[in-house]
């Protein structure tokens, strides 16, 4: 199985985390996004078109889209997607939230590292207003006595979400007002064969634990 890869996307690295989480080996190949950008070459654009990153291939299988390979790789490993019609809803419904992540968070964070031309008081405005979705959220389901998005134990509705939270502070947004948050991030930090990226810091060993309420 093969991934185009850029180690400082949070699109790739949420592929490549969920590829160890499930035990999946990833033959990783890594493509100059920036400030190459061999991701608009032809030669590039001859594997996907549309020249986003990141890109899968087992065999005859070319998947594009990184949400779609989160599902491909959940479901052949079995687990992660959710129990039963109503959680897996909710994990839809959280993938579809992962973009508005991607598109605000993570414009901030393109911005602020590669010099993308976005409106950047607008990007993190969306981006404090998801993070505040996500802590309600997070808050009712700690109260219920959970700690991930949907059900009980953590699903690809996790993984997708995670490192655009993650890398918040990259665009210029922190996390500290939020604590279900943090703590969320942490549960999904002490997950087994979880895997370090480049700018996902061990918050647990920067500060103190957020106080669980």
């Amino acid at each position: 199985m093969i991934l185009y890869d850029y180690v400082l996307s949070a699109s790739c690295y949420k592929v490549r985390l969920m590829a160890a989480l499930v035990g999946e080996r990833l033959d990783l190949q890594a493509v100059d996004f920036h400030p190459g950008r061999e991701h608009k070459s032809a030669s590039f654009r001859d594997l996907n078109p549309a020249g986003t990153l990141p890109v899968l291939v087992d065999g005859d299988l070319l998947l594009t889209e990184s949400t779609a390979m989160l599902v491909y790789l959940a479901t052949k490993a079995g687990g992660w997607m959710g129990s039963g019609a109503v959680n897996a809803a909710q994990v839809q419904g959280w993938l579809a939230f992962s973009a508005r992540l991607g598109a605000s968070l993570g414009m901030a964070r393109l911005h602020d590292m590669l010099h993308y031309p976005v409106d950047i008081a607008a990007v993190r405005r969306a981006g404090v207003d998801c993070l505040r979705e996500l802590e309600s959220h997070l808050t009712e389901a700690r109260f219920a006595g959970r700690i991930f998005l949907v059900g009980d134990g953590p699903t690809i509705a996790d993984i997708a979400c995670f490192p655009n939270v993650a890398l918040a502070p990259d665009g210029g947004v922190a996390l500290d007002d939020y604590p279900s948050i943090r703590l969320w991030m942490r549960a999904i930090r002490s997950l087994e064969r979880f895997i370090e990226m480049p700018g996902i810091h061990r918050l647990h060993e920067l500060k103190p634990a957020p106080e669980a309420v």
